[in-house]
């Protein structure tokens, strides 16, 4: 016997499945792909290459960039250093801050050394701090530098990455300052003034001083260099990379697209900025807003090391004898939080800045949501618990819809003796016994597909959870309970080593926690509230499905998982009152008591 309201939620099971695996498909990774990430950038860092530049001076009065060697780009060829080691072969400038730590390089005048005080390898507040930047020399480097190029056909000696500066003092703490000077000994005196605030921003200020008897000509820059691919997730739902916003909207290009296309320019920008991002942190320049600028994105080394640039030139300018020159740029470094972000994009103007958060193609729900989710924790304490309240208020708001869902598969089930006698007529007709089921569905006021638009709405509220909690830095390492140490990592717990009592580690494909249990029975329990269908094949897909779920969900975000349970739970319930309301037999019972007696 086929019954109109199991064709409804089969129809929804498979759309389900459709996105469930599309969703793997395109945005998941096997583990086994980023394991060999990870080892690839383990190799990367073993070894070294030669450097590159995508700074090149633009011509007298232009704004092109164009991939070119620059002085100081490239990488001694050799062994890589212990990190520690490499720090210590030059002088520095000490960074403190309640956000990082870390130096400045005297020799280079380089910002090659951060770390975040208030992020962690790991959930044990006893892991290492992440690391940000990284000397030249030390495995996987990345810094920022700044500085001059001379226009083309000149060849005033600017700085480079060998250029030792004096320095006004020994530490940089926010609100202060320090100086770095330079005497190139041809007539032209460099400064380098460099603040901090309290977070994750510098502003550099170069400047230069033409004693000489000739005009200079020349253009400042900024550079992001980073050595090594770093080992991104490579899921497609996250952008990791040289990112910018340039040419008047968001240019993104991964780190192997970057090695293909070798370099990118923009030859003239007014506003935006450019940087290289991963999943949580992130680095960017941001020049001043009011004048233009060229960019460009770049990728050399070599095969084995590659190296990743993004770099931000100003127009050339020429300093008379006497005169004086300065331009200032920004250096973001540090984590991508939320209203960190928006703040410094208020304050600098700059141009789309939150675009530094990859929000998605549902961003017009993941954004309120996310607002949403930061509202109620802020009343609670735990995102956990915050999860749980939020999906009661989307249930809340979808509550007309899934109630006339319910209310006319409950009307299905009552003129279900009417269904069958039609198919039993006309079982040789399809179209008649099509056209009388059409004619049925409209006495009885009947939509045959509302059982599938609860799930279909579902679909971009789940994408935009899944977003929040994959993307924002506010969700990493956010406990619940128990167990649950971080809701944006999946389950930590194995049904196959009998949740840890076992002393092994089974491969990824066998890993299936408690929750992803629960979720497993809570989407079986609300399976039983309908009739077994008595078509072999429905009956199959049915059976299997709770299961097929089960194991696709443990891979991923607890708090995923968490929120889709306690979601089936809310709906069971739901159901359940509105079928007795409008006294339909409740089949939940019935149906386990009948899946046991079978067992």
């Amino acid at each position: 016997m086929k019954s109109e309201d199991n064709k409804n939620l089969l129809l929804a099971i498979a759309l389900s499945v459709i996105v469930m695996v599309g969703w793997n498909y395109f945005y998941g990774k096997p583990a086994l792909d980023q394991q060999r990430q990870q080892a690839q950038s383990q190799t990367n860092a073993a070894q070294s290459g030669s450097g590159s530049s995508v700074l090149q001076p633009p011509v007298q009065g232009g704004t092109a960039v164009t991939p070119a060697p620059a002085p100081g780009s490239t990488v001694a060829a050799g062994a890589k250093i212990p990190r520690d080691q490499a720090l210590a072969l030059v002088p520095r400038l000490k960074i403190e801050s309640p956000a990082l730590s870390g130096s400045i390089s005297l020799v280079g005048g380089r910002i090659d050394d951060l770390s975040l005080n208030r992020y962690r390898e790991t959930v044990d507040p006893k892991s290492a701090n992440i690391v940000l930047f990284a000397p030249n020399g030390a495995p996987d480097a990345y810094f920022a530098d700044f500085g001059w190029l001379p226009a083309a056909g000149q060849s005033a000696l600017v700085p480079g990455a060998e250029t030792r500066w004096q320095a006004s003092g020994d530490t940089l703490r926010p609100g202060g300052t320090v100086t770095l000077t330079h005497d190139n000994g041809q007539g032209l005196v460099f400064t380098r003034v460099i603040g901090m605030d309290e977070k994750f921003l510098f502003t550099v200020t170069d400047s230069v001083k033409n004693n000489g008897s000739n005009p200079v000509a020349l253009s400042a820059y900024g550079r992001i260099s980073r050595h090594g691919t770093p080992a991104v997730l490579g899921f497609f739902i996250l952008h990791e990379g040289l990112i910018g916003y340039l040419d008047d909207k968001l240019q993104e290009m991964t780190f192997s697209d970057a090695v293909k296309a070798k370099a990118k320019t923009f030859a003239k920008n007014n506003g935006g900025w450019l940087g290289i991002t991963e999943k949580y942190w992130a680095s960017a320049l941001v020049p001043s807003q009011d004048k233009p600028f060229s960019a460009a994105f770049g990728a050399g080394g070599t095969a084995a090391n590659p190296v990743y640039e993004t770099a931000a030139i100003g127009e050339v300018a020429t300093i008379q004898p006497g005169g004086e020159l300065s331009s200032t740029m920004r250096l973001f470094a540090g984590a991508k939080e939320f209203h960190t972000i928006n703040t410094y994009q208020k304050a600098l103007n700059a141009k789309n800045f939150d675009l530094m958060i990859d929000w998605g193609w549902f961003y017009f729900i993941t954004k309120p949501l996310f607002h949403l989710m930061e509202w109620v924790f802020a009343l609670v304490g735990n995102f956990g618990v915050t999860i749980l309240i939020v999906t009661v208020l989307i249930k809340l708001a979808l509550f007309p819809l899934a109630n006339k869902s319910y209310e006319s598969m409950a009307r299905m089930k009552a003129v279900q003796p009417e269904m069958l006698a039609i198919r039993d007529r006309f079982a040789d007709d399809k179209q008649k016994q099509q056209q009388a089921m059409m004619e049925l569905y409209k006495k009885e006021k009947i939509n045959p597909l509302a059982g599938c638009l609860p799930v279909l709405v579902q679909i971009p509220i789940f994408f935009a959870l899944y977003k929040v909690l994959f993307v924002t830095i506010e969700m990493r390492h956010a406990p619940f309970f128990g167990w649950i140490k971080d809701l944006a990592a999946p389950d930590p717990t194995n049904m196959f080593n009998l949740f840890g009592l076992l002393p092994f580690t089974p491969p990824a494909l066998l890993h299936l926690g408690i929750w992803p249990i629960i979720m497993g029975i809570t989407m079986w329990l609300q399976m039983k509230m309908n009739p077994e269908p008595t078509d072999p094949v429905q009956k199959a897909v049915f059976a299997w499905m709770p299961l097929l779920f089960t194991f696709m969900l443990a891979s991923f975000p607890a708090g995923l998982v968490i929120y889709w349970a306690w979601n089936n739970i809310l709906s069971v319930a739901q159901q359940y009152a509105i079928m007795r309301k409008l006294g339909t037999k409740v089949e939940l019972w019935d149906n386990l008591k009948a899946t046991f007696k079978r067992g």
